[in-house]
């Protein structure tokens, strides 16, 4: 196994068993929304065999059959799909787990990302390493920065920055707020706003006092947490929300999560979309 390091320290791959030369894989196993969308947009496709809970796009990738039913993988569930090779989100599977697939002669690649218009770059160049199109990775990274340098000009004309309160939700059970350093604070800024939350850095526990206190002009959500509070109409009833511009205005829009945090090669459509939400809505 071997550690491989990235310009400027933005991406660390790690690696087993695995060359940077590696031959056409023909059965791909991907554990993440973004690496499944890179490696599909460099043309394997139709070589991934199985995804995780998090892939959703493009279409087809919600048909794969899935790893498991929740975020917990087992070797065992990957190796049912006998892949050539894995690709995880770095820090995601256990040592152990990693070691089972190498033991049992599976390559495994961890990718991590930084939230950034240059990480997305690096990362899709990384993970056209791993599959062996270095070129036509770069093509494609070259692209994506043309498409995202054009939205961000777009973005950077608008004079209002709305304050924006992103929850993460599934049932009130599970809630928390994006704070300072959070993926969801680097996509509210390049989409033109500012995020609410800087007392903190990446995830909290949400509270009414930080709702009040941060008192959004927008509450943004992904559209299951939306749905798992019940709707605009089970947020306005949360305590604290009527006491904040987002609430008195009625303020509170949801968006695909996949789409938000994907941070590779539609990161552009992203920044436009949640652009648009919040030009209408903020400020």
């Amino acid at each position: 196994m071997r550690y491989i390091f990235y310009s400027s320290m933005l991406l660390l791959v790690f690696l087993t068993g695995i060359e940077s030369s590696a031959a056409p894989f023909k059965r791909i196993v991907t554990l993440g929304g973004a690496i499944t969308e890179t490696v599909n947009a460099l043309g394997f496709g139709a070589q991934i065999v199985a995804v995780d809970v998090t892939s959703e796009y493009p279409d087809f990738v919600k048909k794969l059959p899935k790893v498991s039913r929740n975020r917990s993988i087992s070797a065992e569930g990957i190796m049912a799909f006998r892949p050539d090779l894995v690709i995880a989100p770095y820090g995601d599977v256990p040592a152990a787990l990693v070691q089972q697939l190498q033991a049992s002669g599976i390559r495994f690649v961890a990718l991590k990302q930084e939230y950034s218009v240059k990480g997305a770059i690096t990362f899709i160049k990384a993970v056209g390493d791993v599959l062996g199109v270095a070129e036509k990775a770069q093509v494609l990274a070259k692209q994506t920065e043309l498409r995202i340098q054009s939205a961000l000009t777009k973005t950077r004309s608008n004079k209002k920055k709305p304050r924006v309160l992103f929850i993460y939700a599934r049932g009130t059970g599970t809630m928390t707020v994006a704070g300072k350093g959070s993926n969801m604070e680097a996509i509210i800024n390049l989409a033109g706003g500012y995020n609410a939350i800087q007392e903190f850095n990446r995830y909290k526990s949400y509270s009414t006092e930080a709702l009040v206190s941060a008192n959004p002009d927008v509450i943004l959500m992904f559209d299951f947490g939306l749905k798992s509070l019940g709707g605009v109409k089970g947020i306005m009833g949360m305590p604290g929300v009527e006491f904040t511009k987002a609430g008195k205005n009625n303020q509170i829009v949801a968006m695909d999560g996949d789409l938000l945090i994907n941070f590779s090669v539609r990161l552009d459509q992203a920044i436009l979309a949640l652009n648009k939400i919040l030009m209408e809505y903020g400020g």
